[in-house]
């Protein structure tokens, strides 16, 4: 007599992954909301200061390119425009890469305690800030407007540069935060890496002022084709959809990366935290 092992019935196997699915959900609200009360709740201005920083920087910028050096080919006008529909993705960025360093180490015994899956805390880095920058958009809104700014039907690529750009932050937060556990010097190379990106991107010039040469070179940093599509919305022209395609390419490249390095150390990172 032979016995037989009871297999589960999908509709069982499918509510298990859903329920699976919304604890995960739940959870990583829970930890953003989280990182945005403390952030917050102890601040006066708030909100200001999620656009506080990039909105000196454009003004620094455009003082500098517009009133000091006449730049010619840096950008379009209006200028400060321009500068904010790059200046605000990039503090989504580099806020997001750069806390991703800590992502392990400052939670450490919180995360040695728990069993909700580990890249949660790499994901509410990136959907903090990915908030923070959503919350700057009317910003950017009203500098439009009272630059002149004009709307074009190429905003409609706006939201797929928020996807783009957030699957690129989780790739790479994937990859640097357990990493860091290792090698602690990392956490500084990484600044520097950033300060770096921030001059090899289109940010403070556009790309069309570069070189045949040079251009076929930076389409490779995926932030030029995320920017681009940004920038669509008032400046059409910046839209080059070579570097939208190579920019989609690198970061599911990046993103299978991360999944790969994050999987293969995630054991070894608690064991070391």
């Amino acid at each position: 007599m032979t016995s037989t092992t009871a297999t589960p019935p999908k509709s069982a196997v499918y509510s298990t992954s859903r329920s699976a699915t919304a604890r995960y959900r739940n959870a990583l609200w829970l930890l953003t909301s989280r990182d945005l009360r403390v952030r917050y709740s102890t601040s006066a201005l708030g909100y200001i200061w999620s656009i506080l920083d990039p909105l000196l920087m454009s003004l620094i910028y455009w003082f500098v390119f517009t009133k000091i050096f006449h730049r010619g080919g840096a950008g379009e006008d209006p200028y400060i425009t321009f500068l904010l529909t790059a200046l605000l993705p990039w503090m989504w960025f580099t806020g997001a890469v750069s806390d991703s360093t800590r992502a392990f180490t400052s939670e450490a015994r919180l995360i040695r305690s728990t069993t909700i899956p580990r890249s949660i805390w790499v994901a509410r880095i990136d959907l903090s800030k990915g908030i923070e920058f959503l919350l700057s958009i009317p910003v950017l809104a009203l500098f439009a407007i009272f630059s002149g700014a004009h709307l074009h039907w190429q905003v409609v690529y706006f939201p797929l540069a928020v996807i783009m750009e957030g699957a690129l932050i989780y790739g790479l937060g994937l990859i640097i935060a357990p990493l860091v556990v290792f090698f602690r010097d990392l956490e500084r190379a990484v600044k520097l890496i950033l300060r770096f990106a921030f001059y090899a991107s289109p940010i403070v010039y556009s790309p069309l002022a570069l070189s045949h040469g040079v251009h076929d070179v930076f389409a490779l940093n995926p932030l030029a084709g995320i920017i681009g599509m940004y920038r669509a919305a008032f400046f059409p022209k910046q839209l080059d959809l070579h570097e939208v395609i190579a920019a989609a390419i690198v970061t599911l490249v990046v993103l299978a990366i991360g999944v790969a390095v994050f999987r293969r150390s995630e054991r070894r990172v608690l064991k070391e935290l």
